[in-house]
């Protein structure tokens, strides 16, 4: 059964990696791989209640690998952890089969609590670099979390989050291509857009309430204005936070 899910453990990393050349290679130089490795042994440890060697394990996996996983995370087949400089996975934490997680990911609690108390990741979940989620709470199948966010809410099936604190932006049944990092929606920015639109509508309507206003106090008939473009979204601050539109 072990040896089963350290081949599947292989298979993702030369199914998602381009840079993955050899066997050898991915054994001696992917942390991701011999943190996983080590965590598999530590944890049948723990399953069988042998008291503190798992969790000297996890910490020599730690500082071998800067890697930090307890004992007690129950981790799927074919999962892959790229790179993985500082990612830390809690005690209770659940990782689904053929998840992808990057460097800097935190699969952390919320409080002191004690029983189920981090996330759990149905399968195929992709949590982009430096991203949070924190908490009992379920992300499920086929979701995508954007690098940098911080989710601490249960998401549904086939999202895409992206945000601090996470927000779905995108929802569909659509199969995801787990390296499409730069498919992530920009949230902010279309907000940000929508606002400045309605902003220069509202700027177009005060322009053309003014003519006719001066229209009608000298005995004028009232002219149809064509509203041109406001300025708003010609600043060049706005068009460099914001981007052109698509």
């Amino acid at each position: 059964m072990l040896f089963k899910t350290l081949k599947s453990d292989l298979a993702i990393i030369r199914e998602r990696d381009p840079a993955a050349r050899g066997l050898l290679e991915i054994l001696l130089c992917y942390p991701g791989f011999q943190a996983l490795s080590l965590h598999r042994f530590s944890h049948n440890l723990w399953k069988y209640h042998v008291p503190l060697v798992p969790r000297l394990l996890s910490q020599f996996t730690r500082s071998l690998t800067g890697i930090e996983i307890h004992p007690g995370a129950r981790i799927g087949k074919g999962v892959f952890i790229d790179h993985g400089m500082g990612v830390v996975i809690g005690e209770t934490a659940e990782i689904g089969n053929r998840c992808l997680l990057y460097q800097g990911v935190t699969l952390g609690g919320t409080g002191k609590e004690s029983g189920k108390r981090h996330p759990t990741l149905a399968e195929n979940v992709v949590v982009g670099a430096g991203a949070k989620v924190l908490g009992a709470i379920k992300v499920g199948a086929n979701t995508r979390i954007g690098a940098g966010s911080v989710v601490v809410r249960d998401v549904e099936a086939n999202s895409t989050v992206v945000g601090i604190p996470g927000r779905v932006v995108h929802q569909s049944g659509v199969k995801i291509n787990p390296l499409a990092h730069s498919a992530l929606p920009d949230a902010e920015a279309n907000v940000i857009r929508n606002l400045m639109e309605r902003i220069d509508q509202l700027e177009n309507q005060l322009c053309a309430l003014q003519i006719c206003f001066e229209d009608v106090t000298q005995g004028r008939i009232p002219q149809d204005v064509l509203s041109g473009e406001s300025q708003n979204l010609k600043d060049r601050e706005i068009i460099e936070f914001i981007g052109e539109n698509p």
